[in-house]
């Protein structure tokens, strides 16, 4: 997930809460106000602080805990943002292989098979655009490539 949607969802506080100023992002989901040094967190700055200090929660005991949806936090554990406490009778699986993972969309096997598909499939586009530049037509020798319309 990327681009300005994914953004949006985890709820970037933009606005101060205590006197309207503008939020300035300080890293790990954590926002101050440039006027009065307000703080406010981002959905991954208040599960990541839950997290730090409940290791193990689950999804539900985070969403009843800081007001974010299990929804997000899956998201966040997509987005490789979150990754599930090793030993956790909870996972996820990976979207080709069904595989056991604990963060991502992919197994390591299959993140490697994904990537060395995008590489090729763009070597492919960039070979079709490289088309067209001289390539498929060249001059014969001793054969003028311009001519001059006097």
């Amino acid at each position: 997930m990327s681009g300005l949607g994914a953004l949006d969802m985890y709820n970037i506080p933009r606005v101060c809460k205590e006197c309207g100023g503008v939020m300035v992002f300080k890293g790990v989901g954590e926002y101050h106000c440039e006027l009065c040094g307000a703080v406010d967190y981002d959905d991954y700055g208040k599960v990541r602080g839950y997290i730090e200090q409940h290791r193990g929660a689950t999804a539900a005991q985070i969403e009843n805990a800081v007001g974010v949806s299990q929804r997000t936090i899956r998201h966040l554990l997509k987005d490789g943002r979150l990754e599930i406490a090793e030993g956790s009778k909870v996972y996820m699986r990976c979207e080709l292989c069904g595989k056991q993972i604990r963060s991502g969309e992919y197994c390591p096997d299959c993140e490697i098979k994904v990537h060395r598909n995008l590489e090729a499939k763009q070597r492919e586009m960039m070979m079709k655009n490289a088309q067209g530049f001289g390539m498929e037509h060249k001059a014969e020798e001793g054969q003028r490539r311009f001519t001059r319309d006097n």
